[in-house]
Parts: structure tokens; C-alpha cells; sequence
């Protein structure tokens, strides 16, 4: 795609190749949250910088990013739920709280002795934020008149300068995904019960609640008729549970507001695709042009989207092929959606635009950079873009010419020129599977030399690591540092192990993973295969780093095969899956049925015997344990546990804990410690 060379210019006066320290790998501001302002005129994103969390503006026709708020401190407090205003003049936000598990305490990674909140602000360009009110998950209305909020499980109304619960919900109940009607006079939202969940609407003219077709099941993603008449929703059956290639059924319905009347109008067909999986955007329904509905469905084994009209009738896909779409959004006269995708470009994503009518897709961006999060402006579409050495950052295409948003918030230490392209490879695995990874080999590497080799394993495990700077900012940091180790002198190589996304269906729910079997220690055992019989690679000096479910792959290779694998930095790993809960080790709960209860107990035993844990015994190699005391997401005792176990039997340990963290380090300080200390043990241990 063509480049406007201002934009990029900035890079050649970047470090030389050579070393680098791991402060400036990391040191390039992340991007998240692109948003598109009504009219299309203007954008907002997130930047963090070093932890010092800001929103960013850029206006037409310039389109020069500033910088409109001020946080300075790498404090932990988390910035995100970013809108604009109905008239463009301001943008909304939430500063504070857990924003992955919205409802929890509020993480304080940084100990702030006078406490921390999750709050809504406001700011326009040129002046300072303001408070709306405590909570999170702001809703504004079409006339900007009232904003509606979760606070306390409840949902709240903001008025001028009054807040105010909408109404009185029972005890425990969580209700999420405001959406106000066209004419602002209505509401519709998710009431969490637990075991199911209804769409509920709140009329402020007559002050009375309807739930619409309410039954066992879990309904979701409330979407608008245009005219207000009408929610469109997802409905899971009862019983389904998440993920999975088959499922108890999902349908889409569209209920009357007026009376509550649903009616089915498409269902999931029984096989493949009968689980629900989503795709990354503000709704999994959009109430497209001509009353079509858009949604997305693994129907043929790939994530797709599809469109049906609000009568009822056949699906009809709107984009086909062995890939995957991820990002999605739509245009603002509702005739087209924006989308990323890895057509065409398997381990990378590119934009592409797609008519609700079925016309075939148009690509957008193409070639060896990555691009996703596209939204429509006026006369164009902007997106966050990164490549194999230039780090992530917004940007926006007008015929043709793509435009970097804020190519100055880009440190001038930042060491572009001393990076490595890494090179996509396919290995099998020890059970003949293939894996793509991407390997990354020093930059002073000689032919005939042989170097010490690292494999890195993403978390999720519902993640892809891409041939460039990823998407995420937790996958962000792992590439740079992935880098680093490279400029360090290892040959790395990032593999995609089975349960991951980006190559279907099939890829991500294969037979006995996870606590079902672990059936992608096979792709781990086979990367450190591959890399022995490298010429390049030290042999005897092969190690394993990852996080989260990559921890626990480093924990099951260095159980399992402690002779292939000589070291190892395990970040809050998964190590005993009968603690996660039944859910993750796959069985159901205990009832008085024999079968039911032989079934339970079989299900418990794979998922022990899928555990580190149960192959600790056979650790030799040493590791690093790293963990956040605060996780919510793997519970610190995994960590506890093993540690107990390997001093039991005399396995040489090291760990770096840290007070107060949650699972996704919420400080930029906290990776810089956690990353220097796995790249201190591997120079000392490896």
C-alpha cells in the first residue's frame, strides 16, 4: 500500500543496529481502543506510554494526533471504554477499577496509600477532565442529555448534574451493555441471573421495565431497529456452556418492544458452529442497511460473518475462505463493514471492507505490515498498523496514502534499525500436527555457529502471535521482548500451538487439550525437536518461556521433558487444572447418578494427569516463577502449590513476586522487572 514518507521518516534517525537495552524495546507507546467520532470527522485512541495512560485526538483534514488528557504516572491505573460525544465536541471514558473483570475490587498495583476508584470522565480538546460519575461501562444517549453507567451491580442514570439508580435490581445481580434507543427515550441492557440472563428495556416516559421474551436461556448483544420498534439479541441455549465446535445451539430473535413479543428469526445449525465464538467489536449483532442483520458464525470452520434479513430466511456469508475475521465495525450509513482479517496472509491481519448485500470483500491494506481495528472517517478509514521493526501506532488511509496519526510520540531511542525480521516456519509436531511459529535469529548469528535457543508460548490460549508487533499489549511486550533476546544472542522461536486462533475451527478446539488432555505439549516437545536439529542451535542448551497458559506449557515441558528442555521462566502458570474449576477440567458436577459420577471422576483424573503437577516428579531443569499476587485470572496458590512441590524434591528454583500486580501487569515497571529477571536467569541458568 502507498506511504506517505513524513510518516515514516521518523525511523531513520533511530538507533543503529546493535545492542539495545530492554527499556528501549519497550519504550514505544502502545494504541488501543480506535474510535471514530459521529460524522466521521475526528478519532480518538488510547496511548500508554510507559504506563502513563492518555487519550488522543486527531481532527480533518490534518489529522495530527494530540495528546488530551495528562496522566503522567505509571501508576497501574487503567484507562478504556472510550466514546465520543453525539456532537464530536468530547470524548467520554473510564479511568480506574478492573476494566477486564468489570465488578471486582479495584486493582492498586502501585500500593497508593490514599486508595484508587473506577470512574467516568470527560474531556474536550484544550481543556482538563472532569468526573461524571463513579462506575464504568458509560452509555451516552442519542441527544446527549442522559449517560447511563454501571455502579455496584446496578445500572445508574446521569441526568445534568444528578445520579441516580434506574432502578432497584435484585441482590447480585450484574447488569452489563447499555444501549439506548434512536430517540434516547428507552434502554435496553443484559440482567445477568446467574445460570441465565434476559434483555431488559426501561421506557423513562412511562418508567415501567419490560423484559423481552424472557426464558432459561442466556440472551445478549441487545442491538436497535432503527426506528426504535425492535432489539434484535443472541440467544444461547441452556446448558451450552462456552466454546467448543459443537454446542446446545444459539439463535438470533428480535423482539417487539412494545409488548415483549420475540420471535426466532435464524438459528445456528446442529455440527460445527453450534458454539458461539465472537469476533472483537463494540456487538457481535449489527442492524445493518435494508434490515438485514450482520453476524459472525463458524458455519464452514472458519470465523465468518454472515447477514439475514429481520423477517427471517437463509444466512448469506459475507466473506469466505480458509481465514479468519477478528475486528469489526461499520460504516456510518450502515452499508459496509470494516474488518481484519488474515485472508490471503495467515500469520499477519489486513483491513477489509465488505457489503451487508453480499457483494464479494474489497482489501483495504495489504503487504508485510500488520493492520487491524479499522473504522470509517470521512473519506477514508483509520486503523492501528504496526510491522516486523516499526512498533504499533494510529494511522489513517485516504486515497490510498496512509498517514501515521502521531509518528512523534515514538522515542527517538527506540531501536527500529537494530531489529530482526522474523521469518514465518512450519514444524510438526511429535504427533505430526503442523505448527506455524516465527523465529527470530540474532543479528550477528555467523554461518556454522551454534547459539543457546528459547521457545516462546502465548497465553490464552485463544491468541495468535503475528509476524510483527502485536494487537494486544500483553502480546506487544512479548514481542519485544522476544526481540531483545534475539539482540541477546539466542535464536527464539514463538510458536501457535493447537487451541489457538487464526487457523479454524478445527485448530482451536482440537481433540484432548488443555485440561482434557494436553494434547499441545505435543507442539511444545515438537518445537524444541525442531530447533535441536538446526545446525545453529545449541542442542544441550534449550529453554522455555511463556505466560499465563504459556506458563503453563513452560511448566509442562519442563515436567515432561526436563532432557529436552535445560531451563525455563514460567508467569503465572496453570499448573494443577482440578483447582481452576470443574468448568476448565471438564467435568460436570458431582450428582447422584452412577454414570454421571464415574464420568465426573474420570474427567478429574485427565485433567490432574494434564497438569504439571502430576508430572513434577520428573522436574530437573531450573526455572524462574513470576507472579502477581493480585491475579485474577490464575489464581496465585497455582504458583504456591508448585513452588511447595519443588522444594519437596530439591529442583533448583527462583522467583519474582509482585505485590499488588493483577494477571496483565497493569504497571510498565512491572514488566521491565519481570522481563529483565527472565533474561538475567536465562544468561545465568540456561
Amino acid at each position: 500500500m502507498k506511504r506517505i514518507l513524513p510518516g515514516i521518516l521518523i525511523f531513520a534517525s533511530l538507533a543503529a543496529a546493535g545492542s539495545f537495552t530492554l527499556d528501549q524495546v519497550l519504550s514505544a507507546p502502545f494504541p488501543s481502543e480506535l474510535v471514530a467520532a459521529p460524522g466521521g470527522q475526528k478519532v480518538a485512541w488510547l496511548l500508554n506510554e510507559r504506563g502513563a495512560r492518555n487519550v488522543w485526538v486527531a481532527s480533518a483534514p490534518d489529522w495530527k494526533g494530540v495528546r488530551v488528557t495528562s496522566y503522567t504516572k505509571d501508576d497501574g491505573q487503567d484507562i478504556g471504554e472510550l466514546h465520543w460525544t453525539p456532537d464530536a465536541k468530547s470524548v467520554y471514558y473510564t479511568r480506574g477499577g478492573d476494566l477486564e473483570f468489570p465488578g471486582r475490587p479495584d486493582p492498586n498495583p502501585s500500593t497508593d496509600p490514599d486508595g484508587v476508584e473506577q470512574a467516568v470522565w470527560e474531556v474536550s480538546p484544550g481543556e482538563m477532565p472532569h468526573k461524571v460519575a463513579d462506575g464504568y461501562s458509560p452509555a451516552l444517549s442519542p441527544k446527549g442529555d442522559r449517560m447511563a453507567l454501571i455502579h455496584g451491580g446496578q445500572i445508574w442514570i446521569r441526568g445534568g448534574e444528578k445520579t441516580a439508580p434506574l432502578y432497584h435490581a435484585r441482590s447480585g445481580v450484574t447488569s452489563l451493555e447499555p444501549t439506548w434507543s434512536p430517540d434516547g427515550r428507552k434502554l435496553a441492557f443484559v440482567s445477568d441471573r446467574g445460570n441465565h440472563s434476559f434483555i431488559a428495556v426501561y421506557d423513562f416516559a412511562s418508567k415501567e421495565l419490560t423484559y423481552l421474551d424472557p426464558t432459561v436461556d442466556r440472551d445478549r448483544n441487545p442491538v436497535w431497529s432503527p426506528d426504535g420498534k425492535q432489539v434484535a439479541f443472541l440467544r444461547t441455549a441452556a446448558g451450552g456452556g462456552r466454546g467448543g465446535i459443537e454446542g446446545a445451539g444459539w439463535s438470533i430473535r428480535v423482539a417487539t418492544v412494545s409488548n415483549g413479543i420475540g420471535r426466532q428469526i435464524w438459528a445456528a445449525d446442529p455440527g460445527p458452529g453450534s458454539a458461539f465464538h465472537p469476533v472483537v467489536s463494540e456487538s457481535q449483532l449489527y442492524w445493518a442497511a435494508g434490515d438485514r442483520i450482520v453476524f459472525p458464525w463458524e458455519k464452514d470452520g472458519w470465523t465468518h460473518l454472515y447477514s439475514v434479513p429481520v423477517e427471517g430466511g437463509a444466512a448469506t456469508q459475507l466473506t469466505k475462505g480458509n481465514f479468519e475475521v477478528e475486528h469489526v465495525s461499520m460504516t456510518g450509513d450502515r452499508q459496509e463493514l470494516m474488518l481484519s482479517s488474515n485472508q490471503d496472509d495467515i500469520d499477519r491481519r489486513h483491513i477489509w471492507r465488505v457489503s451487508v448485500s453480499g457483494a464479494p470483500a474489497r482489501a483495504v491494506t495489504s503487504g508485510t505490515d500488520l493492520e487491524w481495528m479499522p473504522v470509517a472517517t470521512a473519506g477514508g478509514v483509520a486503523f492501528l498498523h504496526s510491522g516486523t521493526k516499526q512498533p504499533a501506532r494510529a494511522a489513517i488511509q485516504i486515497g490510498g496514502a496512509v498517514k501515521d496519526l502521531a509518528p512523534d510520540s515514538i522515542p527517538a531511542g527506540f531501536p527500529a534499525n537494530s531489529l530482526v525480521v522474523p521469518q514465518q516456519v512450519i514444524y510438526n509436531s511429535t504427533d505430526g500436527m503442523q505448527i506455524h511459529g516465527q523465529l527470530f535469529l540474532p543479528p550477528d548469528l555467523k554461518p556454522g555457529e551454534k547459539r543457546k535457543a528459547l521457545v516462546f508460548m502465548h497465553g490464552g490460549s485463544r491468541r495468535q502471535m503475528l509476524l510483527g508487533w502485536h494487537y494486544m499489549d500483553y502480546y506487544n511486550n512479548a514481542y519485544g521482548m522476544n526481540q531483545y533476546l534475539a539482540s541477546q544472542g539466542y535464536i527464539v522461536l514463538s510458536i501457535n500451538y493447537r487451541s489457538g486462533i487464526g487457523y479454524g475451527l478445527a485448530f482451536r478446539e482440537p481433540a484432548n487439550y488443555g485440561a482434557r488432555g494436553a494434547s499441545e505439549f505435543n507442539d511444545v516437545e515438537g518445537a524444541g525437536l525442531y530447533l535441536k536439529s538446526r545446525p545453529d542451535v545449541d542442542a544441550a542448551h534449550v529453554g522455555l518461556w511463556g505466560g499465563s497458559y504459556g506458563g503453563y506449557l513452560t511448566a509442562m515441558g519442563l515436567a515432561r521433558a526436563s532432557s529436552l528442555f535445560a531451563a525455563g521462566v514460567d508467569f503465572h502458570g496453570v499448573h494443577d487444572w482440578t483447582v481452576r474449576n470443574a468448568a476448565n477440567a471438564g467435568a460436570p458436577a458431582a450428582s447422584g447418578d452412577p454414570a454421571a459420577e464415574a464420568a465426573r471422576q474420570e474427567a478429574v483424573r485427565v485433567a490432574y494427569a494434564s497438569s504439571p503437577m502430576a508430572s513434577v516428579s520428573g522436574w530437573k531443569s531450573p526455572v524462574l516463577l513470576i507472579h502477581g499476587d493480585d491475579d485474577r485470572n490464575v489464581n496465585f496458590s497455582e504458583t504456591v502449590t508448585l513452588v511447595t512441590a519443588l522444594r519437596r524434591q530439591g529442583v533448583y528454583f527462583e522467583q519474582l513476586i509482585i505485590p499488588d500486580e493483577i494477571h496483565g501487569f497493569l504497571r510498565h515497571t512491572s514488566w521491565l522487572r519481570a522481563y529483565q529477571a527472565a533474561a538475567d536467569f536465562f544468561a545465568r541458568k540456561l
